[in-house]
């Protein structure tokens, strides 16, 4: 499994979070809510599509700098969190109080592909 997952990440990060958020889409929809609620869509598209650049940049460093790789990593989700307080928590917080919804809807995604990038990170230092 891990050595399917090593060969194509980006691939793997892409069905897990799709598979996350399938998950995710179906228990929303089962509440008697809608996917623009808690802008949860959005979420998980920014989520996906910042992890895969910032795992593609990892990937490449990894070959030639592993040293900067955490640099990296800590650099992307510093970014990520600017790119949450700036554009997801002002709407989460519009009505005076954030939600539950809205807090999972944006941190199911940034945890499932901060353990993933973690992952991938520890498997790139420690291949040689």
């Amino acid at each position: 499994m891990t050595k399917l997952l090593m060969r194509s990440p980006q691939i793997s990060l892409l069905v897990i979070m799709t598979l996350v958020f399938g998950a995710h889409a179906i228990w929303v929809f089962q509440s008697g809510e809608s996917l623009e609620k808690d802008l949860l869509w959005q979420a998980y598209l920014f989520n996906i599509l910042a992890a895969e650049t910032i795992l593609s940049i990892m990937l490449r460093i990894a070959k030639k700098q592993k040293d900067h790789l955490g640099f990296i990593f800590m650099g992307g989700s510093l970014l990520k969190f600017l790119v949450f307080f700036l554009v997801f928590y002002p709407v989460y917080k519009a009505d005076g109080e954030m939600q539950t919804s809205e807090f999972v809807a944006f941190f199911i995604p940034y945890i499932t592909a901060l353990g993933f990038k973690s992952f991938i990170l520890l498997k790139s230092l420690n291949q040689d």
